[in-house]
């Protein structure tokens, strides 16, 4: 199992940054041992005075696919589901600034949430999704897959260009404006159309 990830999929998140806003989709990758395991707090690592939180909709994929056809994506995945992508935001400044990789800032162990899977057919349409994700019980990141710059079916199919699908691998597709610095004591709760999909404490 890989994880994909999208960075930069959503205008509002591009400006909160002041990144660029780029001509195709910013991809990079987290390795498997970044995952947190089921039911286990978040414990902010020693190397990072500043991790932020990314809730991003997830996308399972079901079979093998290369050089998938937008057409022919939602042939390969039948669940969607939540998470976050947590990030080192000072490690990550510190790498960008050398122009080095991302990895050590966005794939530590512990640094990628999956909450549960659902049918995506339990949803009328993929392109109007809305999501949340609460701090303490307030929300602080209000997204709705309608803002993407790029869709699942579209990513699917960039994607896979470069790397082979396999069943298992998980997309996370990017994250709106809102992210901002987790502190020990924090409680983080994912939603999709007001349905929980997550919860997680922070360490």
């Amino acid at each position: 199992m890989k994880l994909i990830c999208i960075g930069r999929n959503y205008a509002a998140h591009i400006a909160e940054l002041e990144n660029e806003r780029p001509t195709d989709p910013v991809v990079f990758i987290k390795p498997d041992s970044s995952v947190l395991p089921k039911e286990q707090d978040f414990y902010i690592p020693e190397f990072s005075d500043d991790v932020h939180h990314e809730v991003e909709l997830l996308v399972k994929i079901k079979k093998v696919g290369k050089h998938i056809d937008p057409k022919f994506s939602n042939l390969y995945y039948d669940e969607i589901g939540l998470g976050i992508d947590f990030t080192a935001r000072d490690l990550q400044s510190k790498l960008k600034e050398k122009g080095l990789p991302w990895e050590k800032a966005k794939g530590f162990d512990g640094a990628a949430v999956i909450g549960k899977w659902v049918s995506k057919d339990r949803y009328a349409d993929l392109e109007n999704l809305s999501f949340q994700l609460e701090k303490n019980g307030e929300v602080v990141q209000d997204g709705n897959s309608s803002l993407m710059l790029w869709q699942i079916d579209e990513l699917i199919s960039y994607v896979s260009k470069y790397f082979m699908l396999k069943k298992g691998d998980i997309i996370f597709t990017g994250t709106p404006a809102g992210v901002s610095k987790v502190n020990p004591g924090d409680v983080l709760e994912g939603s999709i159309e007001g349905e929980s999909f997550f919860k997680v404490n922070v360490k």
